[in-house]
This record gives C-alpha cells, sequence and structure tokens, in this order.
C-alpha cells in the first residue's frame, strides 16, 4: 500500500460508464495515486472470460485504497444468508487485486423503501429493520457488523462503514455507536460529506472525532436540502464544486483531527458522467489537490 500522506485515489463513479482498464488509464494518466474500485467493474472483467490472475495483474502497479460495496448490512433470516455470502465474495476480490478496505452500507439501500414506510407503515420493497425499535436496530446491526468484520480479517481486510442518510442509524454518533458495540478493530468508517449534511451532522462534529476511526474520506456536493427524506439521486446530481457545501469547511474539519490518509470524489453528477471522463477526473484531481494540499 502506498504509505504516503494524503493519497488522492480516483473513486469508480467519476467514470461510471467506463471500463476498469479504462479506470486504471485515467488514474495513471492523470497522476491519482490509487484506485477506489467498484466491485461491479472487477466482476464485468471477470465474466468477459478474463481469469483472475489477469485481473490481478491488470492492478499490479496502482494501490487499491478500497472496494465498493456490501449493501443492508443489518440484513435477517435468510436475507443475512445471502449477506454473509457476498461479502466472502467481496473479500475475495479484495484480497485478489490488493484492495485493503470494503465499504459497508447501512439499509435499506432503497430510499423508496423509506419513502413508502413513512407514508404507509410498510413497503413492497426490502425493508432492513425499518419499525424496529432503535436499540434493537443497534443490536442487530452490531451483531451483524461483528460477523462481517471477522470474516473480513480471514481475507485480510478492512470494513469501512458508511451509513446512508435516509436510513435509521445514520448520523455519525450511530456510526460511532455501531463499531463500538461491534467490538472489532477492523471496522472503521468513511467521511463521506453529503451523508454527513444531509443526517445532520456538520463539520464540528467531524473536527472532534479520533482520527484513527476514519478509514477514507468522500469529497461531494449537493444541491440545497431542507429535510425530510433526501434522495440522492436528485440532490447529488451536481459538479462537486458547485452545489451548496463549503468544501475547504468540511476538509479542514477532517484534516483537524489530523487524519491523513486517502480522499476521493463520488460523482453522481449525470451531465458529467456523460462528458469526457478524463476532463472530468482531471478537474477533480486538482480540485482535490488544492482542497487536501497537495
Amino acid at each position: 500500500m502506498n504509505t504516503q500522506k494524503n493519497i488522492l485515489a480516483l473513486h469508480s463513479t467519476v467514470a461510471k460508464h467506463s471500463t476498469l482498464a479504462m479506470d486504471i488509464d485515467m488514474a495513471k494518466t492523470l497522476g491519482f495515486d490509487a484506485l477506489e474500485i467498484y466491485s461491479g467493474k472487477l466482476e464485468a472483467y471477470l465474466q468477459a472470460g478474463y481469469s483472475e490472475p489477469e485481473l490481478k495483474a491488470l492492478l499490479k502497479d496502482i494501490p487499491v485504497t478500497g472496494m465498493g460495496y456490501l449493501r443492508d448490512i443489518e440484513r435477517q433470516g435468510a436475507e443475512r444468508d445471502d449477506l454473509l455470502k457476498e461479502a466472502e465474495r467481496l473479500f475475495q476480490l479484495a484480497r485478489l487485486v490488493g484492495a485493503k478496505g470494503v465499504q459497508v452500507l447501512t439499509g435499506p439501500i432503497n430510499v423508496q423503501a423509506v419513502i413508502d414506510y413513512q407514508q404507509h407503515g410498510t413497503s413492497p420493497h426490502y425493508s432492513g429493520l425499518l419499525g424496529w425499535s432503535e436499540p434493537e436496530q443497534y443490536a442487530l446491526t452490531a451483531h451483524n457488523l461483528a460477523l462481517l468484520a471477522d470474516l473480513a480479517r480471514q481475507y485480510d481486510v478492512l470494513l469501512y462503514l458508511e451509513a446512508l442518510s435516509w436510513t435509521p442509524l445514520n448520523t455519525l454518533e450511530h456510526q460511532l455507536q455501531l463499531i463500538e458495540r461491534s467490538e472489532r478493530d477492523n471496522v472503521k468508517i468513511v467521511i463521506d460529506y453529503w451523508h454527513c449534511f444531509t443526517s445532520g451532522v456538520t463539520p464540528e462534529d467531524i473536527a472532534r472525532m479520533n482520527k484513527d476511526v476514519i478509514y477514507g474520506v468522500h469529497v461531494c456536493d449537493s444541491l440545497p436540502f431542507s429535510g425530510g427524506i433526501p434522495n440522492e439521486e436528485i440532490l447529488r446530481d451536481v459538479p462537486t464544486g458547485q452545489g451548496i457545501l463549503n468544501l475547504r469547511e468540511w476538509t479542514d474539519a477532517v484534516k483537524a483531527t489530523g487524519y491523513e490518509g486517502w480522499w476521493s470524489c463520488e460523482l453522481f453528477c449525470k451531465k458529467q458522467q456523460q462528458q469526457n471522463s478524463y476532463e472530468v477526473a482531471k478537474d477533480l484531481k486538482a480540485l482535490l489537490a488544492s482542497l487536501v494540499g497537495r
């Protein structure tokens, strides 16, 4: 793993519609230090007929900070069996390509389930622990997190938790509590500016964190949000740096903790994802460098 400070990683969403080979070329051409990869691009490469050794060779010259993502980590019953199968596959892939961490997400990942539940008390979509008491949500989610962490340890990877802001356990305090209750030292947090903002977390909250619990940072932006259930597809459809978030303030808050790990820009702007991805990535790298001080 790259031991330099303040690593700038290219996130797979910047060139959402490109192949893994293009992502790698983009990162190398533009001088990114590393990649944060979407596992779907790895699976697509393998499903096209390439072997695992070929995949490993393809990524041998560029560090992989992390890999996303394992969804709905609070799943119960037969769905928890699926969760553990999905997790093992992701951990196998992570070890293969040298990813040090795998991103795990609280659920339900589908915001429509939350909207339905608020309006009708039920949803045809997977609803996770909606309607359960907070103590139950904590206990069941932390138990699963511990199981996942133990499985991840067998593959020498850690978990980095991202609480989706429309899900029940969505704040910074919720995440820190989940990690504490899991009682595992290979579970950390990724700071995502958008999810923090839309769950009511402030830069001041971030600045008070212990830097050792932060694994990575997603620098991202938002359109105005007046409350209610945040819809990512709508609110994040903006070029990073052109929304309402003060990216300097959020970045300085992270740096105030003493954190010097990796930073990446997740991108949900549909127009930019249809543009020349090299140009978009070049601009995002310049933005990251200016914010982080590289």
